[in-house]
C-alpha cells in the first residue's frame, strides 16, 4: 500500500487527452500525492460519484464545464443536490471566457472557478496554489451521516 493511497483522490472530470495529461504531471510536478480519478464525461462522473462502484468521497472534484453526455453544470448541480456529495469542494476548471459561465458556475455551487492557463509554466503553477490550497491548507468539510 502506498502513501498516496491512504489519500483520498482528486476526481479529474476533462475529455480533453491533454489537459488530462497535463494536470496530472502539474500535481505531480507539485509533488500532490493524492490519487487521480479521471471522468471522460458527465455521466462516468456521476457513477464515479454516487454509483454502485463509487470512489470514497474525494478530496476534490476539478470540473471542466464542457464534457460529453451531461453538461458541466448538469453534473455540479447533481453533485449539490445529493446528500452524499453536497459538501464536495469543486472547482471549475475550464478554458471558457464566458461570463455567465462565471456567473452560473458560482450560483449552481462551485467553490471556485479558474480559466486554465494556455501556457505550460502558468498552468503548472495554477496547479499548484489550486493544489496547495484545496488539498493543504483549506480544511475540509466533515463526511458521514451527520454531516
Amino acid at each position: 500500500m502506498t502513501s498516496s493511497s491512504l489519500r483520498p483522490a482528486i476526481l479529474l472530470i476533462e475529455d480533453d487527452v491533454d489537459d488530462q495529461e497535463l494536470t496530472v504531471r502539474a500535481f505531480a510536478g507539485c509533488n500532490i500525492m493524492n490519487p487521480i480519478v479521471i471522468a471522460r464525461d458527465g455521466a462516468e462522473a456521476l457513477g464515479l460519484l454516487h454509483g454502485k462502484n463509487a470512489i470514497p468521497s474525494p478530496a476534490l472534484v476539478l470540473l471542466d464545464l464542457s464534457i460529453p453526455k451531461i453538461t458541466g453544470m448538469d453534473v455540479l448541480a447533481k453533485i449539490r443536490s445529493d446528500e452524499r456529495t453536497r459538501n464536495l469542494p469543486v472547482v471549475i476548471l475550464t478554458s471558457s471566457t464566458q461570463e455567465l459561465d462565471l456567473i452560473e458556475g458560482y450560483r449552481s455551487g462551485a467553490n471556485s472557478f479558474i480559466r486554465k492557463p494556455i501556457d505550460f509554466p502558468k498552468f503548472v503553477d495554477v496547479v499548484r496554489q489550486l493544489g496547495l490550497y484545496w488539498l493543504v491548507v483549506n480544511v475540509p468539510p466533515p463526511t458521514g451521516p451527520d454531516a
